[in-house]
């Protein structure tokens, strides 16, 4: 039987709670310095579906877009301003959209939204698309190199690879866990849902997980990793679910030099 507290991060890590602060006010800070950004641009009708984009000095390389977490029922894309940081400085633009969020929205809902963000991002810059995602991002990103994603093809063969930090592979362990109250999993939609279920894309794929993380996310990485073979699956020393995603905002982190040419 699951453990109730499989899935939970801020009661595990040290000061945990503190982090949502932290990041509020870093990516505060972020875009108080770049105020050329262009904020809540609109890719869909709902409140939430709003993105915003910061350019690099130079031409940009590409785009890169970053769909953050939050269990599909938290957050939005305010927070996290600063993980643009590492992209822009190797001359990539950033992208960072919101979606609607559980439980007025279902995940297959979610899955639609992003897959109607991304287009509209993309008509914004020109180039290759990388996208990456956080956790409950991690399976959005995953999701849109899914045959079914819906994405227009002009913009899947722009996509040239997904970096899914601590994603959520397998939606069937969540139907047990008390947020499925907001979630309202099922076993249809975990099946429909689940990356792992998806034939592999042929695009490069790393899955990168901190190797103090709960159990259940390390599972859920290797699980991707099986599931599609070609997938490269990284456990970061030391990083747990809350700093593995530090390296982002570093254009010299050997996770941007190796992932962002």
């Amino acid at each position: 039987m699951a453990d109730p507290t499989d899935y939970d991060n801020a009661d595990f890590i040290p000061d945990g709670p503190g982090y949502f602060a932290r990041w509020e006010a870093a990516a505060a800070a972020f875009r108080a310095g770049h105020p050329e950004a262009r904020l809540s641009l609109p890719y869909g009708a709902h409140a939430r579906e709003r993105f915003d984009l910061f350019m690099p000095a130079r031409a940009p390389s590409g785009l890169v877009v970053f769909v953050h977490g939050g269990f599909w029922r938290m957050g939005d894309r305010s927070m996290w301003s600063h993980l643009c940081a590492g992209p822009l400085a190797r001359g990539w633009a950033c992208a960072l959209p919101s979606y609607p969020l559980c439980p007025e929205a279902r995940i297959a809902d979610i899955t639609r939204a992003i897959a109607r963000a991304v287009p509209a991002m993309a008509a914004e810059v020109g180039g290759p698309i990388l996208l990456a995602g956080h956790s409950a991002g991690g399976h959005l990103v995953l999701r849109m190199v899914c045959p079914d994603a819906g994405l227009p093809l002009h913009v899947a063969q722009r996509i040239a690879g997904v970096l899914a930090i601590s994603p959520l592979s397998d939606l069937a362990p969540l139907i047990e866990m008390p947020m499925n109250a907001d979630l309202r999993i099922d076993a249809a939609e975990a099946a429909a849902e689940s990356p792992l279920h998806q034939p592999a894309p042929g695009l490069p794929v790393e899955v990168l997980v901190g190797a103090a993380e709960r159990p259940a996310f390390i599972d859920q990485a290797l699980w991707m990793g099986d599931a599609w073979p070609m997938a490269e699956v990284t456990l970061a020393p030391r990083r747990h679910h809350f700093d593995v995603i530090e390296a982002l905002e570093d254009g010299d982190s050997p996770l941007l030099r190796r992932w962002l040419p």
